[in-house]
């Protein structure tokens, strides 16, 4: 059965890019006969607020979306982020790092100031400054169980050489060896793309690196939670934003390293304003209550974002 989501953060109001990535996902469930569900992304406990999930969900209804079964919210879900770290702590490919974004950016640009910083989907590449920190525990996680309270990163160089994300095959036209993901195709209708996204080992380790995978105040971290709950949810289809094509990655490295299904990634076109920038929460002008408020329609909002209104 198709089983696909929305996933909305309760930090500030519904836009136009929103109502575009809900919308299509929800007809796309109802064109299969497959089920639509909601996920209350609330892990960020500082900036989610229940008045704006109220919000989310009353202007969800307005627009004609509907799901078949009790949101989901993450706030619920802390002790199976724990879990999944102490896992991974087990397994010896996360470790405590206590760095600042500005203690991350200076040691990246010390070797040469001016040159642009390298940055991949998880933002600033972490240059590794507590890595070989706690060596000692690390090496006996049995007997150094994992702290609770601090900030941990996976160590991508050993992860991805340890998932089975990664397959072999002979290239010819690389003449030897070559790894690449086993999963997914991208792309929505004659808007999107196609095909495979290829990553290797080497990839993830130079232009994505150890990412985040608990921040210390919420416990767990994006992609963490978002690859648990699409496997406890059921989620067959995900359908997001382009902009999160390369996080795609990391999430399906993370899906075999807990022996997780792969869902089909969808990644449509995004929703810009006038300058073609990308919408975002503070851009309340393109606020789907601000349309409301107006006078529009559920139809005027499809016809905004492109979409047909029969």
């Amino acid at each position: 059965m198709f089983v696909t989501r929305f996933a909305p953060s309760p930090t500030g109001p519904l836009h136009l890019g929103h109502a575009y990535s809900a919308i299509l996902a929800h007809d796309m469930a109802r064109a299969e006969g497959g089920k639509f569900l909601l996920r209350i992304e609330d892990i960020d406990r500082q900036r989610s607020k229940p008045e704006w999930e109220l919000q989310v969900i009353d202007d969800l209804n307005w627009l004609g979306v509907w799901w078949d079964a009790d949101p989901m919210r993450q706030s619920d879900r802390l002790p199976t982020y724990s879990q999944a770290l102490d896992m991974l702590w087990d397994m010896g490919l996360i470790y405590p790092c206590i760095c600042t974004r500005s203690d991350i950016a200076a040691a990246l640009s010390a070797p040469q100031e001016g040159v642009a910083l390298p940055s991949g989907p998880d933002g600033l590449i972490y240059p590794g400054t507590c890595r070989d920190r706690m060596w000692f525990e690390r090496t006996f996680p049995e007997t150094h169980p994992r702290p609770q309270t601090d900030t941990f990163r996976l160590n991508m160089a050993i992860a991805a050489h340890r998932s089975d994300a990664f397959i072999h095959r002979i290239d010819s036209a690389q003449g030897g060896w070559h790894s690449y993901a086993t999963y997914q195709e991208t792309g929505i209708g004659p808007e999107g793309r196609a095909g495979r996204i290829e990553f290797t080992p080497e990839d993830m380790t130079k232009s994505v690196g150890d990412i985040v995978i608990a921040r210390r105040d919420m416990g767990t971290s994006y992609h963490l939670s978002v690859v648990l709950d699409d496997a406890a949810q059921g989620i067959t289809h995900v359908i997001r934003g382009a902009d999160l094509t390369e996080a795609t990655k990391i999430h399906v490295l993370l899906q075999h390293l807990f022996g997780l299904p792969t869902p089909i990634y969808h990644h449509h076109r995004l929703i810009r304003d006038d300058q073609g920038k990308r919408l975002a929460k503070r851009d309340d002008a393109r606020a789907i209550a601000k349309y409301r408020s107006e006078g529009a329609t559920p139809a005027d909002i499809r016809r905004m974002v492109g979409l047909p209104t029969a």
